[in-house]
Order: structure tokens, then C-alpha cells, then sequence
């Protein structure tokens, strides 16, 4: 405790590299499906006291949005499946906009919306109809109100669109949802728009733990795989998938389009069958990611773009339906401390005094049990980073 202690005082004090910790763009799913969660302003100031300066919400909640005002928190905000039918009508379209967006800006930055969420690996077809003009009439009421250049339009996909993922090269969508992806794409080049993921390798892992290498999905040590059509090797599960989709996409005929990743994460508990639901895994996944962020790297085919990421997600949520993993995404419990072990424990008034006076917080976890809800969630979100930059500066 002692060592951990100095390596990361020593740390925070190389003011540069604790500079470059703060300013990765780090990106956030706050999801509310819970009875339990603390209010939006005492998120509000949990997520700006560390800089995360994207928060990516599944709906247009007023308190939220409010609550975040002046914060320079980018808000990515979701238009629900349930509203697909209505925002076709190009009325609706503008007075949805005109009650849940324009209200709130500038004071809150809202840059996107979201229209539907994993409609079209669904079954539901009378939706898939609805999607693109839904995503065409948002647009092109964004345009008539003057914000088209502050707030894109996209939506949000599933991996299951894929019908071929591998190797990346040979990434191709399915071929029954062609002629729905193709005219998507199109929307995408023509407003400029990104093309969004929901990317999890937890859940190649869990239904195949003896066939997919534990390392190669937690971004540890290994081998990885070359590519036998480009001879570009991935260490990763999530890099490959993200390749596959670019390759799907040009496939259609589109390299102008940039993916970006609105979902991934891992759980840190599960089901008996969820094999790799552990708070151990789950620490390796979304702290070896940001390590990678970190970096700037960018996949084996797209080397020069940065990788984009929401990590998925803030708080647990303990009324998602489903086996237990989907309740347990989390990187904090709703009382603001962190799933995961930090290997920090007690009241550390030393580094508080480094750090600045934390915020004050209604929680309800003990003093005496937990640091301050700002260091809490500054460390979770970075020790792994940090321990491995104390490894190189001490050697």
C-alpha cells in the first residue's frame, strides 16, 4: 500500500503526463434503468471533476441535460425505438427537436442524436422501414432550425449486422439488410456523419471461452492473428471488429464514413454460464482500453484514426432485465465508489490535499471505508495507466 502510495504521488506530480490522463476524450454511457442511482447533478459534478467530456445518454432526460448546463460536456442524446414512427412526420420531427434539444443549448452541448438503437438486427421490420426516414426527417429539421452544423444525426447498430467478420479484411454486412445499410451509409458521407457500434468481445468469450484466447479479448500479451489478405496482425478482438465493419463499408462502396465505437464494456459479475463475468476481467478490459487511448492508436487498418469510444457503462444498473451481467457494467456502484479493486483502501488526507478539496457528495458510503468520491473515480479510471507509466519511469 505504501509503494502504490508513492509510485502515484510521484506520478501525479509529472504534471504533463497527469494532464494527458485527463484530456483522452474519454467517453461514458450513463444509463438510468435503476431505483438507485444519485441525482444528475451529483453525477454532473462526479463526471466533470475527472474531464470525461462525452457522455452518451439513451434518451432526451430534461434533469440531465439541465443538470450538466455550462459543463463543456459533449451530450450524445437517444431518440427511443418507440418514437421511430412519429419522427417521420416532419412536424414531429421538428417539435421533438424544438422541446429537447433547443431548450438546453448552448448552455449544454449537445452534438448528436441518436435515432433508434439496434433497430435492424432486430425482427421487427415495420421498424427497419422507419430508420432511415426517421434519421432524414431529424435531419433535416435540425437544418430548418439552423443546427445542423452543431448536432449530427446517426444510430446506433449491433454487431449482428455483420454477415462476415473474418478475418477484418473480408468483413461484409448481411446480405438480407443491404439494401437498408447501403442507403445509411449514404445519409452517413452526405452529412458527415460517424456509423456506430455496439461492440462487446465479452460476449465472443463467453459463448466460446475454448475458442477465443482470454488474453486476445482483454487486450493482454499474445500472439494475436495476421491477417492472411493484408498481413496486418491484431492483438485484439475489438480492433478486428471494428476493421471488419470499415471493410464492410467499403464493400458498399463507402470509405468516407468513420466508425465509431457508441458501446463497449465488460462485466464485472454474472450468470453461472457467463463465464468471464468477473471484477478481475472486467478491470483488464476497460483499463487496457484506455491505455490504448491513452496512446491515440488506431486499428491495424485505419493506423492514423485515433480509436472512438463510449465505454459502457457509469453506474450499475440494478433494473436491467436479463442475466446478471447486464446489471453489472458498471465501473461504479451507485453510491460512487468503484466495482473494481483499486488497491487503494482507507482515508488518504495527503493525496486528497494534492488533488484539491473533492466536491462535497450526498453519498452514503462510508469516510472511513472509502476516499473521496474525486479520487475514487479519478483512480479507477486511470490506475492502470498509471501503474504501467510508474513501471517506466522508475526503471
Amino acid at each position: 500500500m505504501a509503494t502504490l502510495f508513492r509510485a502515484l504521488l510521484v506520478l501525479l506530480a509529472l504534471t504533463d503526463l497527469f494532464v494527458n490522463i485527463l484530456s483522452l476524450g474519454i467517453g461514458i454511457n450513463y444509463g438510468q434503468i435503476a431505483n438507485n442511482l444519485p441525482s444528475p447533478s451529483q453525477v454532473a459534478v462526479l463526471v466533470t471533476s475527472l474531464n470525461i467530456s462525452r457522455v452518451k445518454l439513451y434518451d432526451a432526460d430534461p434533469n440531465v441535460l439541465s443538470a450538466f448546463s455550462s459543463s463543456n460536456v459533449d451530450f450524445v442524446i437517444g431518440l427511443g425505438n418507440e418514437y421511430l414512427q412519429k419522427m417521420t412526420d416532419p412536424k414531429q420531427a421538428q417539435t421533438w427537436i424544438e422541446q429537447h434539444v433547443q431548450p438546453y443549448l448552448p448552455q449544454t452541448k449537445i452534438t448528436c442524436i441518436t435515432v433508434g438503437n439496434e433497430i435492424l438486427s432486430g425482427n421487427d421490420t415495420q421498424l427497419m422501414a422507419y430508420l432511415l426516414p426517421a434519421m432524414q426527417t431529424m435531419h433535416e429539421a435540425l437544418v430548418n432550425l439552423g443546427l445542423s452544423k452543431q448536432v449530427y444525426v446517426t444510430t446506433a447498430h449491433s454487431l449482428a449486422i455483420l454477415g462476415n467478420s473474418f478475418p477484418p479484411s473480408s468483413g461484409t454486412f448481411r446480405q438480407d439488410l443491404a439494401e437498408r445499410i447501403q442507403p445509411i451509409l449514404s445519409f452517413h458521407s452526405q452529412t458527415n456523419s460517424p456509423f456506430l457500434i455496439n461492440a462487446y468481445p465479452f460476449f465472443a468469450y463467453k459463448d466460446n471461452p475454448g475458442q477465443v484466447s482470454l488474453e486476445y479479448v482483454l487486450f493482454q500479451p499474445n500472439p494475436g492473428f495476421t491477417d492472411p489478405n493484408t498481413n496486418l496482425n491484431y492483438d485484439n478482438m475489438l480492433y478486428a471488429q471494428i476493421d471488419a465493419v470499415y471493410s464492410a463499408m467499403k464493400a458498399m462502396g463507402h470509405t468516407d464514413v468513420r466508425v465509431k465505437i457508441s458501446e463497449t464494456g465488460w462485466p464485472s459479475k454474472g450468470d453461472p454460464n457467463e463465464v468471464g463475468a468477473t471484477p478481475q476481467n472486467a478491470q483488464l478490459y476497460n483499463g487496457n482500453l484506455l491505455r490504448r487511448i491513452a496512446q491515440q492508436q488506431g486499428t491495424p487498418a485505419k493506423s492514423s484514426v485515433p480509436i472512438d469510444v463510449y465505454v459502457f457503462a457509469l453506474f450499475n444498473e440494478n433494473q436491467k432485465p436479463g442475466p446478471a451481467s447486464e446489471r453489472n457494467y458498471g465501473l461504479f456502484y451507485p453510491n460512487g465508489t468503484p466495482v473494481y479493486n483499486v488497491g487503494l483502501q482507507g482515508s488518504t488526507p495527503h493525496m486528497d490535499g494534492l488533488l484539491g478539496s473533492p466536491p462535497h457528495m450526498e453519498y452514503s458510503a462510508s469516510k472511513k471505508n472509502a476516499l473521496s468520491i474525486y479520487t475514487l473515480l479519478l483512480f479507477s479510471l486511470v490506475s492502470v495507466i498509471m501503474l504501467e507509466r510508474w513501471r517506466i519511469y522508475r526503471n
